[in-house]
Protein backbone atom coordinates (compact mmCIF):
# COMPACT_ATOMS: atom_id res chain seq x y z
CA UNK A 1 0.00 0.00 0.00
CA UNK A 2 1.19 3.56 -0.74
CA UNK A 3 2.47 5.82 1.33
CA UNK A 4 0.04 8.85 2.66
CA UNK A 5 1.09 11.86 5.15
CA UNK A 6 -0.85 11.95 8.29
CA UNK A 7 -0.56 14.06 11.09
CA UNK A 8 -0.18 11.63 14.13
CA UNK A 9 -3.41 11.48 15.97
CA UNK A 10 -5.19 10.73 12.66
CA UNK A 11 -2.93 8.09 11.82
CA UNK A 12 -3.09 6.43 15.35
CA UNK A 13 -7.20 6.97 14.70
CA UNK A 14 -7.06 5.76 10.85
CA UNK A 15 -4.92 2.50 12.37
CA UNK A 16 -7.36 1.54 15.36
CA UNK A 17 -9.96 0.75 12.35
CA UNK A 18 -7.15 -0.74 10.24
CA UNK A 19 -7.36 -3.30 13.01
CA UNK A 20 -10.90 -4.18 13.46
CA UNK A 21 -11.34 -1.74 16.33
CA UNK A 22 -15.48 -0.46 16.02
CA UNK A 23 -15.72 0.93 19.12
CA UNK A 24 -14.02 4.39 20.44
CA UNK A 25 -15.47 6.01 23.48
CA UNK A 26 -13.22 9.31 24.92
CA UNK A 27 -13.26 12.57 26.25
CA UNK A 28 -11.31 15.60 24.28
CA UNK A 29 -8.04 17.27 26.13
CA UNK A 30 -4.79 18.47 24.47
CA UNK A 31 -3.17 17.03 22.69
CA UNK A 32 -4.45 14.61 21.65
CA UNK A 33 -8.15 16.09 20.83
CA UNK A 34 -7.77 15.15 16.93
CA UNK A 35 -8.37 11.30 17.39
CA UNK A 36 -11.61 12.07 18.76
CA UNK A 37 -12.28 14.24 15.87
CA UNK A 38 -10.63 12.07 13.15
CA UNK A 39 -12.63 9.09 14.33
CA UNK A 40 -16.28 10.65 14.87
CA UNK A 41 -16.43 11.18 11.25
CA UNK A 42 -14.58 7.88 10.38
CA UNK A 43 -15.80 5.39 12.80
CA UNK A 44 -19.80 5.95 11.51
CA UNK A 45 -18.65 5.71 8.10
CA UNK A 46 -17.25 1.67 8.74
CA UNK A 47 -20.57 0.77 10.64
CA UNK A 48 -18.29 1.99 14.28
CA UNK A 49 -19.26 3.34 17.46
CA UNK A 50 -17.86 7.05 18.30
CA UNK A 51 -19.43 8.34 21.94
CA UNK A 52 -17.99 11.33 24.12
CA UNK A 53 -17.79 10.46 27.28
CA UNK A 54 -19.05 13.20 30.31
CA UNK A 55 -15.88 12.55 31.68
CA UNK A 56 -13.01 10.84 31.39
CA UNK A 57 -13.83 8.65 34.91
CA UNK A 58 -17.07 7.89 32.59
CA UNK A 59 -15.35 7.08 29.55
CA UNK A 60 -12.71 4.31 31.47
CA UNK A 61 -16.02 2.58 32.89
CA UNK A 62 -17.32 2.93 29.10
CA UNK A 63 -13.80 0.79 28.23
CA UNK A 64 -14.84 -1.45 30.89
CA UNK A 65 -18.27 -2.71 29.70
CA UNK A 66 -17.31 -2.74 26.07
CA UNK A 67 -13.97 -5.20 26.86
CA UNK A 68 -16.18 -7.03 29.40
CA UNK A 69 -18.26 -7.92 26.25
CA UNK A 70 -15.14 -8.96 23.92
CA UNK A 71 -15.32 -6.10 21.78
CA UNK A 72 -12.33 -4.20 20.43
CA UNK A 73 -12.21 -1.36 22.47
CA UNK A 74 -9.92 1.79 22.18
CA UNK A 75 -9.75 5.30 23.97
CA UNK A 76 -7.38 7.75 23.97
CA UNK A 77 -6.61 10.81 26.52
CA UNK A 78 -3.44 12.66 27.20
CA UNK A 79 -1.87 12.94 30.74
CA UNK A 80 -4.17 14.12 33.80
CA UNK A 81 -7.39 12.59 31.55
CA UNK A 82 -5.41 9.12 31.98
CA UNK A 83 -5.45 9.93 35.72
CA UNK A 84 -9.10 10.31 35.54
CA UNK A 85 -9.34 6.90 33.96
CA UNK A 86 -6.85 5.38 36.47
CA UNK A 87 -9.78 3.41 38.73
CA UNK A 88 -11.46 1.70 35.75
CA UNK A 89 -7.79 0.50 34.27
CA UNK A 90 -7.16 -1.36 37.37
CA UNK A 91 -10.72 -2.92 37.45
CA UNK A 92 -9.69 -3.91 33.71
CA UNK A 93 -6.72 -5.44 34.01
CA UNK A 94 -7.89 -7.79 37.42
CA UNK A 95 -10.65 -8.26 35.40
CA UNK A 96 -8.56 -9.70 32.48
CA UNK A 97 -10.46 -7.81 30.02
CA UNK A 98 -8.27 -6.69 26.76
CA UNK A 99 -8.86 -2.78 25.77
CA UNK A 100 -5.96 -0.54 24.57
CA UNK A 101 -5.14 2.91 25.48
CA UNK A 102 -3.42 6.13 23.73
CA UNK A 103 -1.87 8.72 25.98
CA UNK A 104 -0.28 11.71 24.11
CA UNK A 105 1.44 12.94 26.98
CA UNK A 106 1.50 16.65 28.00
CA UNK A 107 3.55 18.50 30.66
CA UNK A 108 3.08 17.92 34.95
CA UNK A 109 2.32 17.45 37.19
CA UNK A 110 -0.94 19.15 37.59
CA UNK A 111 -2.71 20.66 35.06
CA UNK A 112 1.01 21.26 33.76
CA UNK A 113 1.04 22.80 30.12
CA UNK A 114 0.45 21.15 26.44
CA UNK A 115 3.82 20.26 25.12
CA UNK A 116 5.35 16.91 24.90
CA UNK A 117 6.50 15.37 27.96
CA UNK A 118 7.52 11.75 28.87
CA UNK A 119 6.60 12.37 32.50
CA UNK A 120 3.83 9.69 32.68
CA UNK A 121 6.38 7.02 32.42
CA UNK A 122 6.18 6.14 36.32
CA UNK A 123 2.30 6.15 35.43
CA UNK A 124 2.26 3.67 32.57
CA UNK A 125 4.78 1.29 33.89
CA UNK A 126 4.96 1.21 37.69
CA UNK A 127 0.69 0.74 37.77
CA UNK A 128 -1.18 4.34 38.24
CA UNK A 129 -4.21 2.87 39.78
CA UNK A 130 -4.39 -0.08 42.85
CA UNK A 131 -3.51 -2.90 43.47
CA UNK A 132 -0.58 -5.50 41.93
CA UNK A 133 -1.22 -4.89 38.29
CA UNK A 134 0.99 -4.10 34.96
CA UNK A 135 0.15 -2.75 31.67
CA UNK A 136 1.70 -3.62 28.68
CA UNK A 137 3.10 -0.25 27.46
CA UNK A 138 4.31 0.34 23.85
CA UNK A 139 6.28 3.39 22.62
CA UNK A 140 6.92 4.46 19.58
CA UNK A 141 9.28 6.76 18.39
CA UNK A 142 7.48 8.22 15.06
CA UNK A 143 4.01 8.12 13.00
CA UNK A 144 5.05 5.19 11.48
CA UNK A 145 6.01 3.37 14.72
CA UNK A 146 2.57 4.56 16.36
CA UNK A 147 0.50 3.24 13.44
CA UNK A 148 2.28 -0.20 13.40
CA UNK A 149 1.80 -0.48 17.45
CA UNK A 150 -1.45 0.38 17.55
CA UNK A 151 -2.38 -2.08 15.69
CA UNK A 152 -0.39 -4.88 17.16
CA UNK A 153 -1.82 -3.30 20.47
CA UNK A 154 -5.08 -5.16 20.03
CA UNK A 155 -3.53 -8.51 19.09
CA UNK A 156 -1.39 -8.11 22.16
CA UNK A 157 -4.37 -6.91 24.87
CA UNK A 158 -6.15 -10.53 22.93
CA UNK A 159 -3.36 -12.16 23.33
CA UNK A 160 -3.15 -11.46 27.37
CA UNK A 161 -6.45 -10.03 28.12
CA UNK A 162 -4.89 -7.40 29.64
CA UNK A 163 -4.69 -3.63 28.67
CA UNK A 164 -2.31 -2.25 26.49
CA UNK A 165 -0.85 1.34 26.47
CA UNK A 166 0.22 3.31 23.45
CA UNK A 167 2.97 5.91 25.31
CA UNK A 168 3.98 8.68 22.76
CA UNK A 169 4.02 12.37 23.77
CA UNK A 170 2.53 15.73 21.92
CA UNK A 171 5.08 15.83 19.36
CA UNK A 172 3.98 12.44 18.07
CA UNK A 173 0.36 13.25 18.34
CA UNK A 174 0.21 16.22 16.43
CA UNK A 175 3.78 15.79 13.59
CA UNK A 176 2.64 14.97 10.49
CA UNK A 177 4.86 12.12 8.44
CA UNK A 178 4.16 9.57 5.81
CA UNK A 179 2.70 6.23 6.88
CA UNK A 180 1.55 2.97 5.78
CA UNK A 181 -1.23 0.70 7.15
CA UNK A 182 0.57 -2.79 6.85
CA UNK A 183 -2.04 -5.43 6.27
CA UNK A 184 -0.24 -8.06 7.59
CA UNK A 185 -0.76 -6.31 11.51
CA UNK A 186 -4.54 -6.66 11.18
CA UNK A 187 -5.56 -9.96 12.96
CA UNK A 188 -9.13 -11.30 13.85
CA UNK A 189 -10.44 -11.46 17.10
CA UNK A 190 -9.06 -14.09 19.43
CA UNK A 191 -12.04 -16.85 21.18
CA UNK A 192 -13.87 -14.33 22.86
CA UNK A 193 -16.43 -17.18 23.74
CA UNK A 194 -14.37 -18.89 26.66
CA UNK A 195 -14.76 -16.21 28.89
CA UNK A 196 -16.71 -12.38 27.49
CA UNK A 197 -19.88 -11.58 28.33
CA UNK A 198 -21.05 -11.90 24.64
CA UNK A 199 -24.85 -13.69 25.56
CA UNK A 200 -25.02 -17.41 25.57
CA UNK A 201 -27.27 -18.02 22.35
CA UNK A 202 -24.35 -19.14 19.68
CA UNK A 203 -21.84 -20.86 22.06
CA UNK A 204 -21.54 -24.42 21.50
CA UNK A 205 -20.78 -23.87 25.66
CA UNK A 206 -23.89 -22.82 27.37
CA UNK A 207 -21.91 -22.27 30.87
CA UNK A 208 -22.17 -18.31 31.55
CA UNK A 209 -18.87 -16.48 31.35
CA UNK A 210 -18.17 -13.98 34.53
CA UNK A 211 -16.23 -10.86 34.17
CA UNK A 212 -15.25 -9.80 37.58
CA UNK A 213 -12.13 -7.87 39.56
CA UNK A 214 -13.78 -9.01 43.24
CA UNK A 215 -12.30 -11.69 45.69
CA UNK A 216 -13.62 -11.69 48.89
CA UNK A 217 -11.73 -15.18 49.62
CA UNK A 218 -7.82 -13.97 50.56
CA UNK A 219 -6.76 -17.39 49.40
CA UNK A 220 -8.85 -16.77 46.06
CA UNK A 221 -7.81 -13.24 45.87
CA UNK A 222 -3.97 -14.27 46.30
CA UNK A 223 -4.24 -17.18 43.39
CA UNK A 224 -5.76 -14.06 41.07
CA UNK A 225 -2.99 -12.42 41.66
CA UNK A 226 -0.42 -15.13 40.92
CA UNK A 227 -1.82 -16.02 38.00
CA UNK A 228 -1.58 -12.11 36.99
CA UNK A 229 1.56 -11.97 38.05
CA UNK A 230 2.57 -15.22 36.01
CA UNK A 231 1.27 -13.75 32.91
CA UNK A 232 3.70 -10.59 33.21
CA UNK A 233 6.70 -13.01 33.79
CA UNK A 234 5.34 -14.36 30.20
CA UNK A 235 5.49 -11.06 28.80
CA UNK A 236 9.20 -10.72 29.40
CA UNK A 237 9.79 -13.89 28.12
CA UNK A 238 7.74 -13.30 24.92
CA UNK A 239 7.12 -9.94 23.86
CA UNK A 240 10.08 -7.31 24.67
CA UNK A 241 10.84 -5.18 21.85
CA UNK A 242 13.98 -2.82 21.69
CA UNK A 243 16.36 -1.34 19.37
CA UNK A 244 20.29 -0.85 19.06
CA UNK A 245 21.55 2.04 17.31
CA UNK A 246 25.32 2.13 16.56
CA UNK A 247 25.98 -0.87 18.94
CA UNK A 248 27.72 -3.35 16.46
CA UNK A 249 31.46 -2.15 17.05
CA UNK A 250 33.03 -0.24 20.11
CA UNK A 251 31.43 2.68 21.46
CA UNK A 252 32.34 5.00 24.51
CA UNK A 253 29.00 5.83 26.00
CA UNK A 254 25.82 4.45 25.64
CA UNK A 255 22.63 6.47 25.16
CA UNK A 256 19.12 5.31 26.85
CA UNK A 257 16.43 6.76 25.75
CA UNK A 258 12.67 6.34 23.95
CA UNK A 259 10.43 7.92 22.04
CA UNK A 260 10.73 11.04 20.33
CA UNK A 261 13.83 11.55 22.77
CA UNK A 262 15.55 8.90 20.73
CA UNK A 263 15.14 10.74 17.52
CA UNK A 264 17.52 13.18 18.47
CA UNK A 265 19.82 11.06 20.25
CA UNK A 266 20.23 9.21 16.86
CA UNK A 267 21.01 12.44 15.38
CA UNK A 268 23.64 13.61 18.18
CA UNK A 269 25.00 9.90 17.97
CA UNK A 270 25.39 10.34 13.72
CA UNK A 271 27.02 14.25 14.52
CA UNK A 272 29.58 12.27 17.17
CA UNK A 273 30.72 10.10 14.64
CA UNK A 274 32.04 12.67 12.48
CA UNK A 275 34.25 14.03 14.91
CA UNK A 276 35.54 10.49 15.87
CA UNK A 277 33.13 9.87 18.97
CA UNK A 278 31.60 6.34 19.14
CA UNK A 279 28.22 6.59 21.11
CA UNK A 280 25.03 3.99 21.28
CA UNK A 281 22.00 4.01 21.85
CA UNK A 282 19.87 1.86 23.59
CA UNK A 283 15.64 2.25 22.63
CA UNK A 284 12.92 0.04 24.39
CA UNK A 285 10.35 -0.08 22.44
CA UNK A 286 8.30 -2.06 25.41
CA UNK A 287 8.61 0.40 28.82
CA UNK A 288 6.58 -2.88 30.20
CA UNK A 289 8.15 -5.50 29.91
CA UNK A 290 11.24 -3.26 30.21
CA UNK A 291 14.44 -5.22 28.20
CA UNK A 292 15.92 -5.70 30.91
CA UNK A 293 18.90 -7.97 29.62
CA UNK A 294 19.27 -6.15 26.76
CA UNK A 295 20.16 -3.29 28.02
CA UNK A 296 22.52 -4.70 30.93
CA UNK A 297 24.40 -6.41 27.98
CA UNK A 298 24.57 -3.19 25.96
CA UNK A 299 25.72 -1.43 29.06
CA UNK A 300 28.52 -4.30 30.14
CA UNK A 301 30.53 -4.06 26.82
CA UNK A 302 34.47 -3.29 27.79
CA UNK A 303 34.53 -0.19 25.74
CA UNK A 304 31.51 1.73 27.42
CA UNK A 305 32.52 4.10 30.12
CA UNK A 306 28.93 4.74 31.23
CA UNK A 307 25.74 4.97 30.62
CA UNK A 308 23.30 8.35 30.06
CA UNK A 309 19.40 8.02 30.26
CA UNK A 310 18.33 10.94 28.15
CA UNK A 311 14.10 12.08 28.62
CA UNK A 312 11.36 14.35 28.04
CA UNK A 313 10.93 14.41 31.97
CA UNK A 314 12.84 14.83 35.51
CA UNK A 315 14.10 11.75 35.69
CA UNK A 316 12.29 8.71 35.31
CA UNK A 317 12.98 5.32 32.94
CA UNK A 318 16.54 6.27 34.61
CA UNK A 319 15.38 4.59 37.31
CA UNK A 320 14.96 0.99 35.25
CA UNK A 321 17.81 1.55 33.33
CA UNK A 322 19.82 2.03 36.68
CA UNK A 323 18.34 -1.25 37.80
CA UNK A 324 19.29 -3.15 34.77
CA UNK A 325 22.88 -2.11 34.68
CA UNK A 326 23.46 -3.37 38.69
CA UNK A 327 26.18 -1.20 39.38
CA UNK A 328 28.49 -2.23 35.77
CA UNK A 329 28.90 1.07 34.86
CA UNK A 330 27.80 5.07 35.79
CA UNK A 331 23.94 5.86 35.01
CA UNK A 332 23.69 9.65 34.84
CA UNK A 333 20.86 11.44 33.71
CA UNK A 334 19.63 14.58 31.64
CA UNK A 335 16.36 15.78 30.99
CA UNK A 336 14.22 19.12 30.68
CA UNK A 337 10.27 18.76 30.61
CA UNK A 338 7.39 21.18 30.33
CA UNK A 339 7.96 21.20 26.49
CA UNK A 340 11.77 21.81 26.49
CA UNK A 341 13.43 19.32 24.60
CA UNK A 342 17.00 18.57 24.76
CA UNK A 343 18.94 19.21 21.59
CA UNK A 344 21.30 17.47 19.58
CA UNK A 345 24.11 20.07 20.67
CA UNK A 346 22.98 19.97 24.26
CA UNK A 347 22.90 15.55 23.91
CA UNK A 348 26.87 16.36 22.09
CA UNK A 349 28.30 18.78 25.01
CA UNK A 350 26.56 16.16 27.66
CA UNK A 351 28.08 13.33 26.18
CA UNK A 352 31.55 14.96 25.93
CA UNK A 353 31.90 16.20 29.13
CA UNK A 354 31.03 12.48 30.63
CA UNK A 355 33.82 10.82 28.37
CA UNK A 356 36.46 13.00 29.41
Amino acid sequence: MAKVLMKGNEAIGEAAIRAGCLNYFAYPITPQSEVAEYLSKRLPEVGGVFLQGESEVAVGYMIFGASGAGERVMTTSSSPGISLMSEAISYIAAAECPAVFVNIMRGGPGLGGILPSQGDYFQATKGGGHGDYHLMVLAPDGVQEAVEMTMQAFTLAEKYRNPVMILGDGMIGQMMEPVEFRDDLKTEPSNKDDWATNGMSTRKSKKPNLVKSLFLDSTELNQHNMNLKAKYEQMKKEDVQYELYNADGEYQILLASYGTMSRVCRTAIDMLKEEGIEAAMFRPKTLFPFPEKQVHDAAAKDSCKCVISIEMSMGQMVEDVQRCVMGKKPVEFYGECGGEIPSPEKIIEIVKELIG
